[in-house]
């Protein structure tokens, strides 16, 4: 997915926490999830966060070190760089997005894992490459797993 470049102003939410307004709907723009999972820029830092609610609109909230450290403050005019974060349903092998589509309970649960999850997941269907039968069978552990809300294996 095309990452999202946009310039905003930064806001102060509750509790004094700095917001990064996104100024469009995640939903719309990188399909519906129940949490988006961004990574990027502000003013050309790395940031990691998960989008959130922010009056009639969205945005990321910006930790205590971007204020402490000087980068960014409310009112200050950011440019602004995120895509969603880790391996995404378009991502998948056919397999595997198949099983989550017939299950929609497993795909939105998976859709909401951060990556670190996700590719943990990945990584154990992977993991078969040399035995392709036993890959069906992780599939539908693994969707199984998910539609039980379970975020990793045992």
């Amino acid at each position: 997915m095309e990452p999202r470049r946009f310039t905003t102003v930064v806001v102060t939410g509750a509790r004094g926490r700095v917001f990064v307004p996104l100024g469009f709907d995640p939903d719309a723009v990188w399909g519906p999830k129940p949490v988006h999972h961004v990574h990027g820029t502000v003013n050309e830092c790395g940031v990691r966060a998960a989008v959130e609610p922010v009056g009639d609109g969205f945005g990321i909230v910006l930790g205590p070190a971007w204020r402490r450290d000087g980068r960014v403050d409310a009112g200050d005019t950011v440019d602004v760089v995120l895509a969603p974060e880790g391996p995404q349903r378009d991502d998948l092998a056919p397999d595997l997005a198949a099983a989550l589509a017939a299950s929609p309970g497993a795909g939105e649960f998976f859709d909401s894992l951060a990556q670190f999850y996700r590719r943990a997941y990945l990584r154990w269907i992977d993991a078969t490459a040399r035995r392709p039968e036993v890959r069906a069978e992780r599939i539908a552990e693994v969707v199984t797993l998910l539609a039980a809300g379970i975020k990793q294996r045992g």
